[in-house]
């Protein structure tokens, strides 16, 4: 029996309360919420025995193999730290840190724990892009030359999410003093692994423009300055050669949560699909590409991420995508960021699979 900790129970704790619980062999024992109501009422509809005001007290209880850590993104960094001392089997929601060096502090320590450690991209879990990746990795559509890849979201446009100038829970993705990053912050690192990791390779290069777009009169809502960025397009070269751009925006109108990928080839091309909570994947390949045909191509269910941690403890697969991956992947929103705030354009990176995170 794996006994798991949930750290932080309120957004997305659900959600992973659910998934774990539905895994034989696993026992959700205990959650970490510094708010008591909150706590008390998520352990009560999870059925989760235990529940703790602050980490330390879970730690010196000691009644757990694995933690699912689900509080906020400012919080990822001194909450994991700790646990990983402990040697505790850690998944982190996304973003792994705020910036690179904490996350590659923190890529380093589990390494050294040797503990399974994941970061929860969740687009991984889309069948249609495990299938795109494993065709380019097959060379389905030869030498990757060009991608297009695009999050849009339209909640500053529409409630479909409900009205984020009256609700605070929305008010500090607008807030960079509330600890916002923006969009580029929330699901950059998304749409720039989507893109990445199915097209096979990392950036070598980069330049980021972001905007902030004028949303209520003089641009605040109490004590909320709305100065964080509302959407930003990157372009970038990868280390195999390919060009591409890469964009997220909060005012997609008519789209509430989709994401697309268009790739392209010497010997074909892929469109990555995952519109309306849906995924699909569309290929023009040989012998089609004389007259440009685009066929659906059949895909299967993935295993969740949340399954996936749970099988890399009990040695059953790999920790994919492990907590180097969230580092590499900071190293990007960083230096989009210093080229947004710079003006700064072919801003080069290392090759992100060679970089050597510090010792421990």
């Amino acid at each position: 029996m794996i006994r798991l900790l949930i750290l932080g129970t309120g957004g997305m704790a659900g959600s992973h309360a659910s998934a774990f619980n539905a895994i034989p062999g696993v026992e959700v024992v205990a959650g970490v919420d510094t708010n008591p109501e909150r706590l008390a009422a998520f352990c009560a509809a999870n059925n989760i025995p235990h529940g703790f005001a602050t980490l330390g007290e879970a730690l010196d209880w000691d009644g757990f193999d694995a933690v699912t850590n689900v509080t906020p993104d400012g919080a990822h960094y001194i909450t994991t730290m700790p646990l990983l001392a402990a040697r505790k089997h850690v998944l982190c929601e996304k973003p792994l840190a705020t910036n690179y060096p904490h996350a590659a502090e923190m890529a380093a320590k589990a390494q050294a724990a040797g503990v399974v450690n994941m970061v929860n991209l969740t687009y991984r879990n889309v069948p249609a892009v495990q299938k795109a990746a494993q065709m380019v990795a097959d060379g389905a559509i030869g030498n990757v030359r060009h991608f297009e890849a695009s999050y849009m979201q339209s909640w500053l446009t529409q409630p479909a999410w409900g009205n984020w100038s009256t609700e605070s829970q929305w008010l500090w993705r607008l807030s960079t003093a509330h600890g916002s990053k923006g969009v580029l912050g929330d699901v950059g690192i998304h749409i720039l692994d989507y893109a990445t990791f199915i097209a096979g390779s990392d950036p070598a290069e980069l330049s980021c423009r972001m905007g902030t777009f004028e949303k209520a009169p003089g641009g605040r809502i109490g004590d909320y300055v709305l100065d964080a960025n509302d959407s930003f397009t990157m372009h970038l070269a990868l280390h195999n050669g390919a060009l591409g751009s890469v964009s997220a925006t909060r005012f997609a109108s008519g789209h509430l949560n989709d994401l697309r990928l268009r790739l392209y080839g010497d010997k074909g091309g892929l469109e990555v699909l995952f519109e309306r909570r849906v995924s699909r994947l569309n290929a023009c390949l040989e012998p089609d590409l004389q007259i440009a045909r685009w066929l659906e191509v059949a895909t299967d269910e993935v295993p969740s991420v949340y399954q996936r941690f749970i099988g890399a403890i009990r040695g059953e697969n790999a920790c994919d995508p492990d907590f180097n991956r969230g580092a590499e992947l900071q190293l990007v929103l960083d230096m989009a960021e210093d080229s947004a705030r710079n003006h700064s354009a072919n801003l080069e990176l290392p090759d992100l699979a060679a970089v050597q995170t510090p010792a421990a």
